[in-house]
């Protein structure tokens, strides 16, 4: 569906591009997962997909085309639904629904239609003629999506679409957008939600500083991380055996009574927990695996996430 070959665009202002030659491949009808700090260049991709902004170097091809040309003659059929509220507060959700039907050159016919469907697929029936700026966060949520759905894309850009909803109405919308990918939309998902991009994409790609860090299924995002071992011990870790695990493993959180080591085959623990007893440390708590996408996600990164 969308081939980025090798892009990469730095705004007039700064100093480091926000995309570094990033090549990256979405499949059609598949949920893709973007991840990254901000900062890491996910709203310029975002942004060059949905033709906001075009690529300084590289290229970005849909379905084959050059993507200028594939939304000249497909202008419907990619929609950004982005993290800010995209709708008039003054206007019912009915009323929002068909101006940007109309927005989108639809006839009559067709913004009555598709305006039924997707307060249908949204289930907006309820407050369809209630103000769009009284609406729960969740309802507004759901709102935007119904608006990106509209002109039926066959490609759906979602920028962080479940922040400052409640469990339910997240519940709601990742099962949407799950049924969106069942019915053969493409969608890129964006989320700082690690939970929530492990639980419904099918491919996954991590960003930062404008390189992409890691891609492909979550296995085998997964699969290419090293196994670690996490240990709380009943005393801080003394200086010597930091020292001695240094040479063998990154070490993290030292100094305190819980750490962390990277990489860690079966093999090492027996001399792990010997060094631990050799030193007069009891493990309190021991975790030792593969780690989860979050745990990838910090690795790669080497940051908490960013404000």
């Amino acid at each position: 569906m969308i081939a980025i070959e090798r892009v990469s665009h730095r705004y007039r202002s700064a100093s480091t591009a926000a995309l570094d030659t990033i090549t990256l491949d979405v499949g059609r009808g598949s949920l893709f997962g973007l991840l990254g700090p901000n900062g890491a260049g996910k709203t310029t991709l975002i942004s060059l997909i949905a033709g906001l902004i075009a690529p300084q170097q590289g290229h970005i091809k849909a379905d084959g085309q050059a993507l200028a040309d594939f939304r000249r003659t497909h202008p419907n059929a990619i929609a950004l639904v982005p993290q800010d509220y995209a709708f008039y507060p003054m206007l019912t959700v009915a009323e929002n629904l068909a101006f940007f039907a109309g927005v989108q050159g639809l006839d009559r016919r067709q913004q009555q239609a598709r305006s039924r469907e997707a307060i249908r697929f949204a289930r907006l029936e309820s407050v369809d003629r209630q103000l769009a700026g009284e609406l729960s966060g969740g309802l507004r949520r759901r709102l935007n999506l119904a608006i990106g759905l509209l002109g039926d894309p066959t490609l759906l850009l979602l920028d962080e679409p479940t922040v400052g909803v409640d469990p339910q109405s997240r519940h709601f919308l990742l099962d949407a957008i799950r049924d969106l990918r069942n019915s053969g939309k493409t969608v890129i998902y964006t989320s700082h939600y690690m939970d929530e991009v492990e639980a419904i994409c099918d491919r996954i790609a991590i960003i930062d500083h404008g390189r992409v860090l890691a891609a492909g299924t979550l296995a085998e995002v997964l699969g290419a991380a090293e196994p670690q071992l996490q240990l709380r011990l009943d005393h801080d870790l003394p200086q010597a055996l930091l020292e001695r695990w240094q040479a063998a493993h990154t070490v993290t959180t030292p100094g305190t009574n819980c750490v962390c080591l990277t990489p860690v085959p079966v093999a090492a623990l027996p001399q792990i927990l010997h060094d631990l007893a050799a030193h007069g440390l009891t493990p309190l708590a021991l975790n030792h695996g593969q780690q989860n996408l979050e745990q990838v996600f910090m690795h790669l990164t080497r940051r908490s996430l960013r404000d």
